[in-house]
Protein backbone atom coordinates (compact mmCIF):
# COMPACT_ATOMS: atom_id res chain seq x y z
CA UNK A 1 0.00 0.00 0.00
CA UNK A 2 1.63 3.54 -0.82
CA UNK A 3 2.17 6.60 1.82
CA UNK A 4 -1.11 8.30 2.32
CA UNK A 5 -0.22 11.99 0.71
CA UNK A 6 -0.27 15.14 2.64
CA UNK A 7 -3.94 16.24 3.50
CA UNK A 8 -3.52 19.11 6.09
CA UNK A 9 -4.30 21.68 2.74
CA UNK A 10 -8.31 20.62 4.64
CA UNK A 11 -8.74 21.18 8.55
CA UNK A 12 -9.50 17.66 9.99
CA UNK A 13 -10.77 17.55 13.37
CA UNK A 14 -8.10 15.44 15.34
CA UNK A 15 -8.85 15.62 19.20
CA UNK A 16 -11.90 16.83 21.88
CA UNK A 17 -10.23 20.56 22.88
CA UNK A 18 -10.71 19.64 26.11
CA UNK A 19 -8.32 16.43 25.72
CA UNK A 20 -5.76 19.09 25.53
CA UNK A 21 -4.42 20.02 29.20
CA UNK A 22 -0.83 20.59 30.47
CA UNK A 23 0.91 17.71 28.65
CA UNK A 24 1.25 17.26 25.28
CA UNK A 25 -1.26 14.86 23.02
CA UNK A 26 0.30 13.03 19.89
CA UNK A 27 -2.05 12.58 16.95
CA UNK A 28 -1.66 11.00 13.48
CA UNK A 29 -3.36 12.06 10.28
CA UNK A 30 -2.53 10.25 7.15
CA UNK A 31 0.40 8.51 8.67
CA UNK A 32 2.17 11.75 10.07
CA UNK A 33 2.77 12.55 13.83
CA UNK A 34 2.28 15.70 15.51
CA UNK A 35 2.43 17.44 18.99
CA UNK A 36 -0.84 19.30 20.54
CA UNK A 37 0.37 21.11 23.39
CA UNK A 38 -1.03 24.67 24.85
CA UNK A 39 1.66 27.31 25.22
CA UNK A 40 1.56 29.64 28.06
CA UNK A 41 -2.02 31.33 27.43
CA UNK A 42 -3.37 28.56 27.09
CA UNK A 43 -3.88 28.83 23.05
CA UNK A 44 -3.16 25.53 21.17
CA UNK A 45 -0.63 24.71 18.45
CA UNK A 46 1.10 21.79 16.96
CA UNK A 47 4.39 21.12 15.87
CA UNK A 48 5.80 18.02 14.00
CA UNK A 49 6.21 15.25 16.70
CA UNK A 50 10.27 15.31 15.54
CA UNK A 51 12.86 16.82 17.06
CA UNK A 52 15.21 17.90 14.79
CA UNK A 53 18.11 17.04 16.59
CA UNK A 54 17.86 13.08 17.06
CA UNK A 55 14.34 12.87 16.01
CA UNK A 56 12.92 12.19 19.70
CA UNK A 57 8.78 12.27 19.80
CA UNK A 58 8.25 15.54 21.21
CA UNK A 59 5.03 14.55 22.44
CA UNK A 60 6.22 12.54 25.29
CA UNK A 61 8.30 15.67 26.32
CA UNK A 62 6.91 18.89 28.61
CA UNK A 63 5.68 22.13 28.23
CA UNK A 64 7.91 24.60 30.54
CA UNK A 65 6.49 27.39 32.31
CA UNK A 66 6.96 29.80 29.87
CA UNK A 67 4.99 27.73 27.39
CA UNK A 68 7.30 26.12 25.49
CA UNK A 69 7.25 22.43 24.25
CA UNK A 70 10.65 20.57 25.95
CA UNK A 71 11.85 17.71 23.95
CA UNK A 72 12.14 15.05 26.54
CA UNK A 73 15.68 13.33 25.07
CA UNK A 74 18.40 16.22 25.26
CA UNK A 75 15.64 19.58 26.75
CA UNK A 76 15.66 21.42 23.56
CA UNK A 77 12.66 23.81 23.46
CA UNK A 78 10.15 25.35 21.01
CA UNK A 79 7.56 27.97 20.75
CA UNK A 80 4.26 27.45 19.06
CA UNK A 81 5.67 28.50 15.24
CA UNK A 82 8.22 25.92 16.04
CA UNK A 83 11.28 28.39 17.18
CA UNK A 84 13.90 25.65 18.62
CA UNK A 85 17.01 26.53 21.23
CA UNK A 86 19.65 24.07 22.27
CA UNK A 87 20.31 24.90 26.30
CA UNK A 88 23.34 22.87 25.71
CA UNK A 89 24.23 24.78 23.05
CA UNK A 90 23.15 28.14 22.87
CA UNK A 91 24.79 29.66 19.54
CA UNK A 92 23.55 26.77 17.52
CA UNK A 93 21.32 28.37 14.95
CA UNK A 94 18.51 27.05 13.10
CA UNK A 95 16.70 24.98 15.75
CA UNK A 96 13.46 24.76 14.28
CA UNK A 97 10.46 22.35 13.78
CA UNK A 98 7.50 22.38 11.87
CA UNK A 99 4.60 24.03 13.08
CA UNK A 100 0.99 24.00 12.30
CA UNK A 101 -2.42 25.55 12.32
CA UNK A 102 -4.57 24.05 15.49
CA UNK A 103 -8.52 25.96 15.23
CA UNK A 104 -11.02 25.40 18.23
CA UNK A 105 -14.47 24.62 16.91
CA UNK A 106 -17.45 22.80 18.30
CA UNK A 107 -15.45 21.64 21.07
CA UNK A 108 -12.74 19.85 19.08
CA UNK A 109 -9.06 21.03 17.91
CA UNK A 110 -8.74 21.33 14.04
CA UNK A 111 -5.34 20.34 12.30
CA UNK A 112 -4.69 21.85 9.26
CA UNK A 113 -1.07 23.75 7.40
CA UNK A 114 -0.58 27.31 8.52
CA UNK A 115 -1.52 28.44 5.36
CA UNK A 116 -5.10 27.09 5.10
CA UNK A 117 -7.79 29.55 5.73
CA UNK A 118 -10.05 30.13 8.66
CA UNK A 119 -12.93 29.83 6.08
CA UNK A 120 -12.04 26.09 5.17
CA UNK A 121 -13.02 25.31 8.28
CA UNK A 122 -16.34 22.59 7.54
CA UNK A 123 -19.61 24.32 8.69
CA UNK A 124 -21.51 22.58 10.94
CA UNK A 125 -25.61 22.97 12.33
CA UNK A 126 -26.23 26.06 14.37
CA UNK A 127 -29.43 28.57 12.98
CA UNK A 128 -31.14 25.99 11.09
CA UNK A 129 -33.08 24.62 14.14
CA UNK A 130 -30.66 22.02 15.19
CA UNK A 131 -29.07 22.10 18.89
CA UNK A 132 -25.87 20.20 19.24
CA UNK A 133 -26.30 16.90 21.20
CA UNK A 134 -22.41 16.15 22.08
CA UNK A 135 -19.49 14.53 19.83
CA UNK A 136 -17.01 11.52 19.98
CA UNK A 137 -14.82 9.38 18.36
CA UNK A 138 -14.78 6.16 17.57
CA UNK A 139 -11.52 3.82 15.95
CA UNK A 140 -11.79 2.09 12.93
CA UNK A 141 -9.48 -0.74 12.66
CA UNK A 142 -9.48 -0.29 8.46
CA UNK A 143 -8.14 2.14 5.64
CA UNK A 144 -10.17 5.31 4.76
CA UNK A 145 -11.64 3.54 1.62
CA UNK A 146 -13.02 1.01 3.61
CA UNK A 147 -14.70 2.99 6.26
CA UNK A 148 -16.01 5.52 3.55
CA UNK A 149 -17.26 2.45 1.46
CA UNK A 150 -19.01 1.01 4.75
CA UNK A 151 -20.66 4.40 5.39
CA UNK A 152 -21.60 4.93 1.53
CA UNK A 153 -24.55 2.85 1.78
CA UNK A 154 -27.29 1.14 4.40
CA UNK A 155 -27.50 -2.24 2.21
CA UNK A 156 -25.70 -3.60 5.54
CA UNK A 157 -28.27 -2.03 7.97
CA UNK A 158 -30.32 -5.22 8.75
CA UNK A 159 -26.94 -7.66 9.30
CA UNK A 160 -24.54 -5.28 11.24
CA UNK A 161 -26.99 -2.83 12.82
CA UNK A 162 -29.97 -3.92 15.38
CA UNK A 163 -31.67 -0.71 16.08
CA UNK A 164 -32.00 2.21 13.47
CA UNK A 165 -33.67 0.83 10.04
CA UNK A 166 -34.98 -2.48 8.60
CA UNK A 167 -34.51 -5.75 8.94
CA UNK A 168 -33.94 -8.64 6.84
CA UNK A 169 -37.65 -9.60 5.91
CA UNK A 170 -37.80 -6.17 4.63
CA UNK A 171 -34.88 -6.28 2.61
CA UNK A 172 -36.63 -5.87 -0.64
CA UNK A 173 -38.98 -2.88 0.50
CA UNK A 174 -36.14 -0.67 0.47
CA UNK A 175 -36.86 3.04 -1.33
CA UNK A 176 -33.32 4.06 -2.62
CA UNK A 177 -32.21 7.23 -4.42
CA UNK A 178 -28.37 8.65 -5.17
CA UNK A 179 -26.78 11.15 -7.12
CA UNK A 180 -22.85 11.41 -8.11
CA UNK A 181 -22.65 15.43 -8.89
CA UNK A 182 -19.23 17.35 -9.57
CA UNK A 183 -17.55 17.33 -6.16
CA UNK A 184 -19.90 15.04 -3.60
CA UNK A 185 -22.68 12.69 -3.74
CA UNK A 186 -26.45 12.21 -2.18
CA UNK A 187 -28.01 9.38 -1.12
CA UNK A 188 -31.72 8.57 -0.04
CA UNK A 189 -33.23 5.67 1.56
CA UNK A 190 -36.94 5.00 2.64
CA UNK A 191 -38.03 2.02 4.32
CA UNK A 192 -39.66 0.34 7.45
CA UNK A 193 -38.46 0.86 10.79
CA UNK A 194 -37.57 -2.25 12.56
CA UNK A 195 -39.31 -2.54 16.18
CA UNK A 196 -36.68 -1.35 18.75
CA UNK A 197 -37.65 0.05 22.28
CA UNK A 198 -35.37 3.19 21.94
CA UNK A 199 -36.73 4.57 19.07
CA UNK A 200 -40.07 5.09 21.36
CA UNK A 201 -37.98 7.74 23.17
CA UNK A 202 -37.81 9.93 20.41
CA UNK A 203 -41.48 9.73 19.22
CA UNK A 204 -41.21 7.01 16.47
CA UNK A 205 -44.12 4.13 16.63
CA UNK A 206 -44.40 0.98 15.21
CA UNK A 207 -45.00 0.76 11.56
CA UNK A 208 -42.69 3.89 10.81
CA UNK A 209 -40.57 4.62 7.92
CA UNK A 210 -37.22 5.36 8.49
CA UNK A 211 -35.74 7.79 6.37
CA UNK A 212 -32.25 8.48 5.90
CA UNK A 213 -30.74 11.17 3.03
CA UNK A 214 -27.05 12.18 3.27
CA UNK A 215 -23.87 14.23 1.69
CA UNK A 216 -20.33 12.97 1.07
CA UNK A 217 -18.15 15.55 0.63
CA UNK A 218 -14.22 15.73 0.43
CA UNK A 219 -12.81 19.09 1.42
CA UNK A 220 -11.94 16.77 4.22
CA UNK A 221 -13.80 13.97 3.96
CA UNK A 222 -17.28 13.66 5.35
CA UNK A 223 -20.99 13.30 5.26
CA UNK A 224 -24.14 14.55 6.82
CA UNK A 225 -26.80 12.19 7.82
CA UNK A 226 -30.17 13.52 8.53
CA UNK A 227 -32.36 10.73 9.73
CA UNK A 228 -36.20 11.03 10.34
CA UNK A 229 -39.17 8.94 11.03
CA UNK A 230 -42.97 9.35 9.31
CA UNK A 231 -46.31 7.32 9.68
CA UNK A 232 -47.11 5.15 6.81
CA UNK A 233 -49.53 8.32 5.83
CA UNK A 234 -46.40 10.37 5.46
CA UNK A 235 -46.85 12.45 8.99
CA UNK A 236 -43.23 13.29 10.33
CA UNK A 237 -42.46 12.59 13.90
CA UNK A 238 -41.19 14.61 15.69
CA UNK A 239 -37.48 14.79 16.09
CA UNK A 240 -34.88 14.58 12.93
CA UNK A 241 -31.15 13.85 13.84
CA UNK A 242 -28.34 14.88 12.30
CA UNK A 243 -25.14 13.63 12.18
CA UNK A 244 -21.90 15.61 10.34
CA UNK A 245 -19.37 12.36 10.33
CA UNK A 246 -15.79 12.86 9.74
CA UNK A 247 -13.40 9.74 8.38
CA UNK A 248 -9.99 11.01 9.35
CA UNK A 249 -7.37 8.80 8.26
CA UNK A 250 -4.50 8.33 10.97
CA UNK A 251 -2.51 5.37 9.38
CA UNK A 252 -2.68 3.57 5.90
CA UNK A 253 -4.32 0.71 8.37
CA UNK A 254 -6.80 2.62 10.55
CA UNK A 255 -9.25 5.68 10.03
CA UNK A 256 -10.96 7.77 13.17
CA UNK A 257 -14.33 8.89 12.60
CA UNK A 258 -15.29 11.87 14.33
CA UNK A 259 -19.30 12.32 14.96
CA UNK A 260 -21.02 15.28 16.09
CA UNK A 261 -24.93 14.74 16.86
CA UNK A 262 -27.63 17.65 16.29
CA UNK A 263 -30.99 17.00 17.42
CA UNK A 264 -34.33 19.12 15.99
CA UNK A 265 -37.70 18.83 16.85
CA UNK A 266 -40.75 19.58 14.11
CA UNK A 267 -43.37 19.83 17.43
CA UNK A 268 -43.50 23.18 19.23
CA UNK A 269 -45.28 21.21 22.43
CA UNK A 270 -41.91 18.96 22.72
CA UNK A 271 -39.49 21.54 22.61
CA UNK A 272 -38.69 21.70 26.03
CA UNK A 273 -37.62 17.96 25.63
CA UNK A 274 -34.71 19.14 23.05
CA UNK A 275 -31.96 19.08 25.23
CA UNK A 276 -32.29 15.36 26.67
CA UNK A 277 -33.41 14.17 23.44
CA UNK A 278 -30.49 15.61 21.56
CA UNK A 279 -28.65 12.96 24.01
CA UNK A 280 -30.55 10.05 23.24
CA UNK A 281 -30.06 10.90 19.99
CA UNK A 282 -25.99 11.25 20.29
CA UNK A 283 -26.54 8.00 22.18
CA UNK A 284 -28.16 5.66 19.02
CA UNK A 285 -25.40 7.44 17.07
CA UNK A 286 -22.61 6.58 18.63
CA UNK A 287 -24.38 2.51 19.10
CA UNK A 288 -24.60 2.60 15.78
CA UNK A 289 -21.12 3.96 15.03
CA UNK A 290 -19.39 1.43 16.97
CA UNK A 291 -21.47 -1.77 15.54
CA UNK A 292 -19.83 -0.53 12.51
CA UNK A 293 -16.60 -0.34 14.31
CA UNK A 294 -16.99 -3.92 15.63
CA UNK A 295 -17.71 -5.33 12.00
CA UNK A 296 -14.93 -3.24 9.99
CA UNK A 297 -11.87 -5.40 10.65
CA UNK A 298 -13.66 -8.01 8.71
CA UNK A 299 -13.19 -6.70 5.57
CA UNK A 300 -10.60 -4.25 6.59
CA UNK A 301 -8.67 -5.59 3.79
CA UNK A 302 -10.94 -5.14 0.84
CA UNK A 303 -8.96 -3.77 -2.14
CA UNK A 304 -9.13 -0.02 -2.91
CA UNK A 305 -9.94 -0.55 -6.52
CA UNK A 306 -13.64 -2.21 -7.19
CA UNK A 307 -12.27 -4.06 -9.63
CA UNK A 308 -13.97 -7.85 -10.00
CA UNK A 309 -16.76 -6.99 -7.69
CA UNK A 310 -20.13 -7.34 -8.61
CA UNK A 311 -21.51 -3.68 -7.51
CA UNK A 312 -25.66 -3.53 -7.25
CA UNK A 313 -27.59 -0.35 -6.87
CA UNK A 314 -27.01 0.70 -3.43
CA UNK A 315 -23.20 0.83 -4.61
CA UNK A 316 -23.74 3.60 -6.79
CA UNK A 317 -21.71 6.33 -4.88
CA UNK A 318 -18.60 4.09 -4.19
CA UNK A 319 -16.63 4.39 -7.25
CA UNK A 320 -17.49 8.43 -7.92
CA UNK A 321 -16.15 8.94 -4.70
CA UNK A 322 -12.99 7.45 -5.01
CA UNK A 323 -12.26 9.75 -7.88
CA UNK A 324 -13.59 12.79 -5.82
CA UNK A 325 -11.28 11.47 -2.89
CA UNK A 326 -8.46 11.47 -4.76
CA UNK A 327 -8.97 14.72 -6.81
CA UNK A 328 -10.22 16.79 -3.85
CA UNK A 329 -9.20 15.40 -0.83
CA UNK A 330 -5.35 13.67 -1.68
CA UNK A 331 -5.26 16.77 -4.46
CA UNK A 332 -3.81 13.67 -7.16
CA UNK A 333 -6.38 12.74 -9.60
CA UNK A 334 -5.15 9.88 -11.24
CA UNK A 335 -6.81 7.42 -14.25
CA UNK A 336 -8.59 4.56 -13.00
CA UNK A 337 -9.89 2.41 -15.91
CA UNK A 338 -9.80 -0.68 -14.49
CA UNK A 339 -13.27 0.84 -12.38
CA UNK A 340 -15.10 1.18 -16.01
CA UNK A 341 -16.42 -2.50 -15.04
CA UNK A 342 -17.32 -1.79 -11.70
CA UNK A 343 -19.34 1.32 -12.80
CA UNK A 344 -21.30 0.22 -15.66
CA UNK A 345 -21.91 -2.87 -13.54
CA UNK A 346 -23.52 -0.36 -10.79
CA UNK A 347 -25.26 1.15 -13.55
CA UNK A 348 -26.72 -1.93 -14.58
CA UNK A 349 -28.00 -2.79 -11.44
CA UNK A 350 -29.58 0.52 -10.99
CA UNK A 351 -31.64 0.31 -14.26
Amino acid sequence: MEPLPDVLRHFHPVLPAASLRKKPVRVEVAGRAYALFRDAEGRPAALADKCPHRFAPLSKGRVRPDGRLQCPYHGWRFDSQGQGANPSQPELRHCTVSSFQVAEHRGYLWLAHKDTPLSALPELPATDGYIFGGSFSVLFEAPLHVALDNFSEDEHTPYVHTRLGWDDPHADQVQFEAHNREDHTEVRYLAPQRPAALMKLLGVRDGDLFRNEWVTRFDPVHSQYTVSWESPTGKQRPFITRANIFFVPETEKTTRLHVFSFLRCVQPLLTPFLPVAARVAMELTRWEVVDDARFIPTVAGTPYSHKGMRLDRFDKPLVHQRRLMERIYFHQPRATPEDEAPVALAREAVG
